[in-house]
C-alpha cells in the first residue's frame, strides 16, 4: 500500500505528465500553423511519449492499491516568437519535470518505499535523456539563428520522428 503522502505525490505527477502531453501538443499546433511540419511531428511524438509516462503512473497507482485522482489540465502556451523560443520553453519544462521526479525519489527514500523508489528509477534515466535531447535541439537552433536553410534542414531532421498513436486510432476497419 502507498502512504497518503506518496499517493498524493504520485497523483500530482500523473497530472503533470498529462499536462506535459497537452503542453507538447500545444507547441505542435504552433509549429503546424507556422509550416514547420517536422518540428510539429517531433512535438506530437513527444506528446504521445508523455501520455505513456502518465499511463505508467496511472497503472502503478492502481497496482499499489491506490486511487487515481485526475485534475483539470491547464491551458498550455501556443504562441512563441521563434522555433528557438519554443524549444527553450520545452527545455525549461523538462528541467521542471526532472525536479519533480527527484522530489518523488526523495519522498520514496524518506518513506522507505522501496517499490516506488525502484519504479521511479526509470523516470530518472528518462529525464536525463529528455533534457539532453531538448538541449541539443536548443543548441542547434542557436547556431542556426534565423537561417531559413538551417531551419528547413533541422525541421526535416526532426520530422523523422513520427507519432504512432494517431495512425492506430485513425485506421479504417479490418
Amino acid at each position: 500500500m502507498l502512504s497518503e503522502r506518496m499517493l498524493k505525490a504520485l497523483n500530482e505527477q500523473l497530472n503533470k505528465e498529462l499536462f506535459s502531453a497537452y503542453f507538447y501538443l500545444g507547441i505542435a499546433a504552433y509549429f503546424k500553423e507556422k509550416g514547420f511540419d517536422g518540428f510539429a511531428s517531433w512535438m506530437e511524438a513527444q506528446a504521445e511519449e508523455e501520455l505513456g509516462h502518465a499511463m505508467r503512473f496511472y497503472d502503478y497507482i492502481f497496482n499499489r492499491g491506490g486511487t487515481v485522482e485526475l485534475e483539470r489540465i491547464e491551458k498550455p502556451k501556443q504562441d512563441f516568437e521563434s522555433p528557438l523560443k519554443a524549444f527553450e520553453a520545452v527545455y525549461l519544462h523538462e528541467i521542471g519535470v526532472t525536479q519533480s521526479i527527484f522530489k518523488l525519489v526523495d519522498l520514496a527514500e524518506e518513506e522507505k518505499d522501496r517499490a516506488t523508489y525502484q519504479f521511479l528509477q526509470w523516470f530518472v534515466e528518462e529525464q536525463v535523456e529528455e533534457e539532453a535531447n531538448t538541449k541539443a535541439i536548443v543548441d542547434k537552433l542557436k547556431i542556426i539563428g534565423d537561417s531559413p536553410n538551417g531551419l528547413f534542414m533541422l525541421d526535416r531532421e526532426l520530422g523523422a520522428r513520427k507519432a504512432g498513436l494517431r495512425n492506430l486510432l485513425t485506421q479504417n476497419g479490418p
